[in-house]
């Protein structure tokens, strides 16, 4: 993808044409306006398809008798922090979270009667990588539209 098409999507891709995007990207199948209305919450088919006609017009979804389906998939703004698995959307900070909170309760099993001055290290580095992830993780659930 060129530089000023992302920077074109980055700009119109927010707010609710985000969540609709971002609805559609879940589904994985088409949808129309009524429906996504009822998913969105909004107040209107009519609303529902004005988003899904501007995301038709930036090229992400296309139109095919009267429902939309995801056209292509993009990784802009927000959604740069999430992989996809399946219909799932997972932080990117997740795998490490859950690498590093491993690796430490790993450690705390295998030397738990050593208290030096190298275990302690070890357990605050650990557990600080940890909780930072953590709170990243959260953080990202937290942007998702």
């Amino acid at each position: 993808m060129s530089r000023e098409r992302e920077l074109k999507l980055e700009t119109e891709l927010h707010g609710r044409t985000l969540r609709v995007y971002y609805e559609l990207l879940s589904i994985r199948g088409p949808v129309g306006p009524r429906e996504l209305q009822r998913k969105l919450g909004l107040s209107s088919p009519s609303l529902a398809a004005y988003h899904l006609d501007k995301l038709v017009d930036l090229g992400l979804v296309k139109r095919e008798r009267g429902e939309y389906a995801i056209e292509e998939a993009v990784q802009v703004g927000v959604l740069k922090q999430f992989i996809w698995i399946g219909q799932r959307a997972l932080p990117r900070h997740l795998f490490y979270a859950a690498f590093f909170t491993t690796a430490l309760i790993t450690y705390l099993v295998v030397y738990p009667q050593y208290l030096t001055f190298a275990n302690v290290a070890a357990w605050l580095f650990g557990s600080s990588a940890a909780i930072l992830l953590w709170y990243e993780t959260w953080r990202s659930f937290k942007d998702l539209p």
